[in-house]
């Protein structure tokens, strides 16, 4: 900017150039075709009068302008490609239809489903735990119970060294998370074992419901009523009782 200040740069006035005629303008212009014309197949303007056709309307006379090479190829290309679709998916049988994309679609939903139920299964935990009564749940509950439970509770939950599970009187709070959370963590004081480390949580949550669907099954042989009587609407329902809470004067002059 200094230097411009002390030796600015003279004024050159511009040059005024003529203006070309069109066929000067036109006579300048490259010869060879461009791509451009070439995609299009435009013939040059020199050829206009070869390519008029002999009838005209009101004036308007039509140039006979052939087919651009674009289009012919997108043309053709359409033609190969439904033959070959037609080949491949309904003459030859390579390809799936749609009703066979549907229902191959439909079965890896299913499996997919599958597994996301069985992760979702190990995440139960006694905050998330629901009552299912379906018959799977509860057949699975049955067998896991007859296996590792009965020796304490009985083949039929009435009680033998562990309390009776068909009254409605708990030890440790009723309802299906204070079951799962007993079945979980164990009473050590009570001889109650933790199954958390031998059962994973939908086995847990399948014993819970298995035990609350024995409730009102009236064995023969049952233990009397220990703990205290189970309020579905009791807000307390879902805090984990200790042994010395739950164990009532009754209970321990029986004992």
């Amino acid at each position: 900017m200094y230097q411009e200040q002390v030796n600015p740069t003279p004024y050159v006035a511009p040059v005024k150039e003529p203006v070309l005629d069109y066929d000067i303008w036109l006579s300048q212009q490259p010869k060879k075709p461009s791509i451009w014309t070439k995609l299009l197949s435009l013939r040059p303007i020199e050829e206009e009068g070869d390519l008029v056709i002999d009838h005209a309307y009101d004036g308007i006379k039509e140039l006979n302008n052939p087919v651009p090479t674009w289009f012919n190829v997108l043309f053709f290309g359409t033609m190969i490609f439904a033959v070959s679709y037609l080949f491949y998916y309904h003459i030859g049988g390579y390809g799936d239809l749609q009703d066979q994309e549907y229902e191959q679609e439909i079965a890896k939903a299913q499996v997919d489903k599958a597994a996301y139920l069985e992760k979702s299964a190990n995440t139960i935990d006694e905050s998330s735990v629901k009552v299912d009564k379906t018959l799977a749940v509860l057949q699975e509950g049955r067998t896991i119970f007859n296996t590792n439970c009965v020796v304490c509770h009985g083949d039929k939950g009435q009680g033998i060294i562990g309390p009776n599970l068909t009254d409605e009187y708990w030890l440790h709070g009723g309802g299906i998370s204070n079951v799962f959370k007993t079945i979980k963590y164990g009473v050590p004081e009570k001889g109650m074992i933790s199954w958390e480390k031998n059962l994973n949580p939908k086995q847990m949550s399948a014993v819970a419901n298995f035990v609350l669907s024995l409730s009102g099954t009236k064995p023969a042989g049952a233990k009397a009523p220990q703990g205290e009587k189970y309020e579905a609407k009791n807000p307390k329902d879902n805090e984990m009782k200790t042994a010395k809470d739950t164990v009532r004067k009754e209970d321990d002059a029986k004992k």
